[in-house]
């Protein structure tokens, strides 16, 4: 590399973090933006989520012609109605397996102090520092589930909190979502017409790429979560497993997380096998490695293709990351948020070696 690429890398690194300071000494600047943003995160994101999810059958409906506005109202009779359908026949069930999934932890935990208590009085061979920690948590176990139960009750003392504003933005989601399918195509070309035709071709290419991830990712992140879901319900029920329609669908809600997901999904079936039927355990974690098979092979690659190409590693990594960063929401957006990062980082070094190339400027 010559001393002059040198030197512009240089420059560039400390602009880079020239700015970076620049807006920590400014924050109270972005702080009030940050949190205009907040305020109608919640009602854009769940009305693009749904948007993504309609915009094929909204597209099937052009394509035979009906019009625009009957096509929405068309949409949103579809989503009400699977709504309608999972209340009626779903919901119910799943409460009440949820009910009686918590009436019956205290019997699980009892349980499980007894089994550390015949474990202590029946193995003579232990070390003292082992029979300490066992005692140790076993006498504390009260203390952790009060702990935990107090953390549930500090989260839902928040939530109570936010629930106005979180009921405001679902409110909105529909206002939203009917302005997205009725005047989404629009967005593209009125931006692109503040720029030249050559800078206008570029800037549409990088926008259809990133219209293809953010599609790629919300269309089929969800129908793989579905399709385990519907899987691991299966197995379930073929086992004859407790609680099984609300283990599939804390199973079908963990697998929208990449990767890790899937291991999420699994550990409280594996708690409430090994309660009813240690056997279920080993079933268990067929039904998993078959769901998660299947997924790989055959659903995954038909449904998202090659759109997104991230590493395991780098979903790991990025998740982690975002985990520490943001929480739960953090985990959640980590993935797509970052392959729109990657794909406009790989579109800009893709238009700057080919305007070295050709000597001209494509874009910036």
């Amino acid at each position: 590399m010559t001393q002059k690429r040198w030197f512009q890398f240089f420059i560039f690194f400390i602009c880079l973090f020239t700015l970076i300071f620049l807006i920590s000494i400014t924050h109270f600047i972005f702080t009030p933006v940050l949190q205009l943003i907040g305020a109608v995160a919640l009602p854009i994101i769940g009305a693009g989520i749904l948007y993504y999810l309609t915009r094929p059958l909204m597209n099937l409906l052009l394509k035979y012609k009906v019009p625009r506005i009957l096509s929405i109202i068309i949409v949103f009779l579809v989503i009400i109605g699977v709504a309608t359908l999972f209340i009626v026949f779903i919901w119910p069930i799943a409460r009440d397996q949820f009910d009686n999934l918590m009436d019956s932890i205290p019997g699980m935990v009892n349980t499980v102090e007894g089994w550390i208590g015949y474990w202590q009085e029946n193995i003579a061979l232990v070390p003292d520092q082992v029979i300490d920690a066992i005692n140790n948590f076993a006498n504390d176990i009260p203390g952790h589930i009060e702990s935990v139960l107090n953390n549930v009750f500090g989260f839902l003392g928040s939530f109570i909190g936010q629930l106005v504003s979180i009921i405001a933005g679902i409110i909105l989601v529909p206002f939203f979502l009917f302005f997205m399918l009725k005047d989404g195509e629009r967005l593209v070309p009125f931006i692109l017409q503040f720029f030249s035709k050559k800078k206008a071709d570029n800037l549409h290419d990088l926008l259809s790429k990133i219209d293809n991830v953010l599609s790629s990712f919300i269309q089929g992140q969800l129908l793989v979560s579905f399709a385990v879901g519907i899987l691991l319900l299966i197995g379930y029920f073929a086992i004859g497993l407790e609680y099984a329609v609300v283990l599939a669908l804390f199973g079908m809600m963990m697998n929208v997380i990449p990767f890790l997901g899937p291991y999420i999904a699994v550990i409280p079936a594996i708690l409430v096998a090994g309660f009813q039927d240690p056997m279920n355990i080993i079933w268990i974690a067929i039904i998993m490695f078959v769901a998660q098979q299947l997924e790989s092979v055959f659903i995954s690659p038909n449904v998202m293709g090659q759109a997104l190409n991230l590493h395991p590693l780098t979903v790991i990594t990025v998740i982690l990351a975002a985990g520490s960063i943001a929480g739960f929401l953090g985990i959640l957006f980590a993935i797509p948020v970052y392959a729109v990062i990657r794909t406009i980082a790989i579109h800009f070094y893709q238009t700057f070696v080919e305007s070295r190339k050709n000597k001209d400027d494509a874009l910036i």
